[in-house]
């Protein structure tokens, strides 16, 4: 049975100058704070985020690595996201990611979620 997981990847800083999006996206940014992206996984964070940074393209030919991660994507934050329980569905998966990232946005990080 798959278990699915948020996680939180600290992006470098120059995502918010360099990415338009991002920063339409979080005009509520501390920039005291960093910058961040929460996905959702039923792999482990660890290698999920080797997944983004290689650029993982799976058998069918998807990319699934994340452009944003794959160009400024840093390291793990756990300490973001480790009280955090896995749930069993993907559904629930996506929602704890959607709350995740809402939260973390209204704490002043600039954030991106799929």
């Amino acid at each position: 049975m798959s278990k699915y997981r948020v996680y939180v990847i600290e992006l470098d800083r120059k995502v918010f100058n360099d990415n338009a999006r991002f920063r339409k996206a979080n005009p509520q940014f501390n920039p005291i704070l960093e910058c961040l992206y929460v996905g959702m996984t039923s792999k482990t964070p660890k290698e999920r985020f080797e997944q983004h940074i290689s650029g993982f393209i799976n058998a069918k030919g998807y990319k699934l690595a994340s452009k944003l991660v794959q160009r400024y994507g840093k390291f793990l934050r756990p300490s973001l996201y480790s009280y955090i329980e896995s749930v069993r569905t993907k559904a629930e998966g996506l929602a704890l990611e959607k709350k995740l990232t809402l939260e973390l946005r209204r704490q002043g990080y600039a954030v991106w979620s799929n």
